[in-house]
């Protein structure tokens, strides 16, 4: 965050130490990481409500979107409506599922003879002929 390297750290200590004097330093460490420690927390509550305010307006513009599009599609499903109901003065509505097409033939087997007809010199146990 602040990017300071070893040699600055140093001559911080230094400072401090002689500033301070040996005897106050653990007491100024504390305080100082107490500080440190308010600052960070309304650092991250700060972020976090900018955060929120973003996602506010972000699902505020979405919802304009979306409000828009759904009238679209409501304009449209309207003309569509409007564009059937002409058609269907015509022609009569039909309800229900609509009829399956299926031959009568394809529910039977066919017979067109081209069965083969059993090999008289195959005497199986088995085979019946007749």
């Amino acid at each position: 965050m602040f990017d300071i390297g070893a040699a600055e750290l140093l001559v911080i200590i230094i400072v401090a130490v002689v500033v301070i004097g040996p005897k106050d330093l653990p007491l100024a460490m504390r305080v100082a990481g107490r500080w440190i420690g308010k600052i960070r927390r309304f650092s991250a509550q700060f972020r976090s409500g900018i955060d929120s305010m973003v996602r506010e307006a972000e699902l505020a513009d979405m919802e304009k979107k979306w409000k828009a599009q759904n009238e679209e599609i409501m304009r449209r499903s309207a003309a569509l409506t409007d564009a059937e109901a002409t058609a269907a003065s015509a022609a009569p509505v039909m309800t229900g599922p609509a009829p399956i097409e299926t031959p009568s033939t394809a529910s039977a087997p066919v017979d067109n003879g081209s069965e083969t007809p059993p090999d008289p010199a195959f005497k199986g146990s088995n085979h019946v002929q007749g």
